[in-house]
């Protein structure tokens, strides 16, 4: 039995609203299998792929390149099994006549983030899926829930998973009063507790993977599995002027430098991440939020904690997910650890976003394994 497909623009965050078409990674009539790349999209965020969720033959592309399309609306058609072209043009006219941009089926399609108060502090987090242990994501220094875009869906496939603001983060509260790892983690720890969860798989990026190991040192019943990508915590080491220069930084001229440390493609800092990175910069509370982070937990451009003695007691299983050229926290780290460790080579600090097609798969299998 044939079976006709329609692939449409994806939402890949929570502010997503359209994408431009880039370039077409398959041709009109080429057999695709489900995970394959089929064409470049560029956001207002990011550039990436948009990945086949079914198999077949590309039949039509609809979407032409530099088109800008709402998330939703209709990029091509792919065939599983046989199908004339009468069909196909019927199910495109059907598709059209009742597409309706930003409408509420779109937006059905999207995480809806909400907030909560705990111990006395707003904390933003979102969720998706349902069933399994729990998945909980963990941003890194700077960063916030969006840091997980093409993570947070392709990880919710039979399984609840949720992504949070740390404290002094996104759309949680600013001020910290510590800046401390215990401070956050126990913030992540409170997340859980509102949300009934007793146990969790932990996914940690960054200066999120030491918040994790801390958790897990904290409250080790509380943590089923650790992932750590590119993880702070496991050594001395640290980029310092990274870290002065982003939280100095009040124009584009000197936070694009810093941000472009993270990437191994340049081109993906564009103009709106710099611009929605100043805006955050700029809210009440951030700049003393990060001069408290930095001095307490990188003080002297050094890591001020050691944690892999969490790794090496074995309490919970720990995956290592590091890009080969991550030029803020160096992948020797990584060595030496009663550890699965995965180094992904070209790849930079912010791998889950650049290499989501790779750090997905891994996080799946090695949460299904425990």
């Amino acid at each position: 039995m044939s079976q006709i497909h329609t692939l449409t623009m994806p939402k890949w965050g929570l502010s997503m609203t359209e994408g431009r078409v880039d370039v077409w990674l398959k041709e009109e009539g080429q057999a695709i299998a489900k995970g394959d790349e089929v064409l470049d999209v560029e956001t207002d965020k990011i550039s990436s792929s948009v990945e086949a969720p079914f198999s077949g033959v590309l039949r039509r592309q609809i979407a032409r390149q530099d088109e800008t399309l709402a998330v939703g609306a209709l990029l091509g058609i792919v065939v599983d099994g046989e199908a004339s072209e009468v069909e196909i043009d019927a199910v495109i006219e059907q598709f059209q006549a009742t597409f309706v941009p930003g409408g509420s089926a779109e937006e059905d399609l999207g995480p809806k983030p909400q907030k909560v108060e705990l111990d006395g502090r707003l904390i933003r987090y979102f969720e998706r899926g349902e069933g399994g242990v729990p998945l909980v994501l963990v941003h890194g220094f700077g960063g916030d829930l969006n840091n997980w875009m093409f993570n947070h869906e392709a990880l919710a496939a039979g399984r609840r998973v949720i992504a949070l603001d740390l404290p002094g983060h996104g759309e949680s509260t600013k001020q910290l009063e510590r800046g401390d790892l215990d401070e956050l983690s126990s913030a992540v720890l409170a997340l859980l507790d509102h949300l009934d969860i007793p146990a969790a798989h932990l996914v940690g990026h960054s200066m999120g993977g030491a918040v994790s190991l801390n958790l897990a040192r904290l409250a080790p019943q509380r943590v089923r599995t650790l992932t750590l990508i590119g993880s702070a915590g496991l050594g001395e080491g640290i980029n310092g002027d990274y870290l002065e220069g982003f939280v100095e930084a009040t124009n584009r001229n000197a936070l694009k430098p810093q941000l472009v440390k993270l990437f191994s493609n340049p081109d993906l800092v564009n103009r709106q991440m710099l611009e929605d990175m100043l805006k955050y910069k700029r809210l009440e509370g951030v700049g003393a939020a990060l001069r408290l982070l930095v001095s307490g937990l990188f003080k002297d451009g050094s890591q001020q904690l050691d944690l892999r003695g969490v790794v090496q007691d074995g309490q919970q299983p720990v995956l290592l997910i590091w890009g080969s050229d991550d030029a803020i926290i160096p992948v020797n780290h990584s060595t030496g650890l009663k550890a699965q460790v995965e180094v992904l080579p070209g790849q930079a600090h912010m791998v889950q976003m650049e290499a989501a097609e790779q750090v997905n798969p891994l996080i799946l299998k090695f949460v299904q394994q425990h």
